[in-house]
């Protein structure tokens, strides 16, 4: 297997037509890019892009080196802006993403998206639905609603995915009372 490699770089509010706006929590020189090796549901090395905030680089480098190390399959990992900011084709594309300036998904106040702070990732969204009372997002994820069959690219407790990021203190969506988040990882756990 080719040796896992992670390059970090700056980026600019061109870079980010879609994902970012004025009145965003966080500005472009907080966020940076991170053009990282991965394994594909192919078994092969793939290089991917996420854009974090630049607080939790050395972290996120350190979680997709463990899963790069363990061949955890993730299907692609494009910037939401491939996307043109949505959330729904980054997901309905079995996408992993990061950075996007948008409100939380959820009940009870308006507030920011941990994504919305560069400090959240999604993984194999399809794999990983997010459930909300009877909706499941991306609707192909209805295939993995059952999370006791365990299939390549689904978070677990326990298994290599969701210990990578509660190595690095991150907290996970699948935890979520309720409305578990299977593909979503953040700092503060929300």
């Amino acid at each position: 297997m080719v040796p896992y490699v992670a390059t970090v770089q700056h980026v600019t509010a061109r870079d980010l037509p879609y994902s970012w706006h004025r009145g965003c929590p966080v500005g472009p020189a907080q966020l940076r890019r991170i053009r990282l090796r991965y394994v594909g549901f192919d078994g092969r090395a793939h290089t991917g892009q996420l854009i974090v905030n630049e607080r939790v680089v050395p972290q996120v480098i350190d979680v997709f080196r463990s899963l790069y190390a363990a061949r955890f399959p993730i299907r692609r990992m494009r910037p939401i802006d491939v996307y043109r900011g949505s959330d729904d084709r980054s997901a309905a594309a079995d996408n992993t993403s990061a950075f996007n300036c948008r409100k939380a998904v959820a009940a009870g106040p308006t507030s920011w998206s941990m994504h919305a702070y560069g400090e959240a990732i999604d993984v194999n969204d399809v794999e990983n639905p997010y459930l909300e009372g009877g909706r499941v997002i991306p609707p192909a994820g209805k295939a993995y609603v059952n999370r006791a069959r365990v299939r390549p690219g689904m978070a677990v407790a326990g298994r290599v995915l969701v210990a990578a990021f509660a190595r690095v203190g991150w907290g996970w969506g699948g935890h979520f009372a309720g409305t578990p988040d299977y593909q979503h990882f953040s700092v503060n756990g929300r």
